[in-house]
């Protein structure tokens, strides 16, 4: 009879609920300002982050990746994570300066300038 098309129509995963979910919200990374306040409280104390054992995290917390903030199961685990693409490229933003409300005071154009004054200045 009809030949026409046979795929679903475009878009058609967007009606269906378990798409809708935005698990990208609940799983993001920490912010690099965030980590470079706790490498800032590392310097201070001297002494690395340390995590009592926990159940609820992966390898019960013992094995934590301060660049990314993220938990991994063994050593193995972290270590083949200290390679990889997205640690490399943390650790090159984690160098770079934080970023601060007057930085962005200055990118929107909100800067604390003084002008002379517009008409010479002097009173007569």
């Amino acid at each position: 009879m009809g030949t026409g098309k046979t795929t679903g129509k475009p878009r058609a995963h967007s009606k269906k609920k378990k798409f809708k979910r935005k698990t990208w919200l609940c799983h993001r990374a920490r912010d690099t300002d965030e980590i470079q306040e706790d490498f800032e409280k590392v310097k201070e104390n001297g002494e690395p982050k340390q995590f009592e054992y926990d159940d609820d995290l992966p390898g019960g917390g013992q094995f934590y990746c301060m660049e990314t903030g993220k938990h991994f199961v063994d050593a193995k685990a972290l270590a083949d994570h200290k390679k990889s693409r997205y640690y490399k490229r943390r650790v090159k933003d984690l160098k770079e300066e934080k970023y601060t409300q007057e930085t962005a005071d200055w990118a929107g154009g909100l800067t604390k300038e003084i002008l002379p004054p517009a008409h010479g200045g002097k009173k007569s």
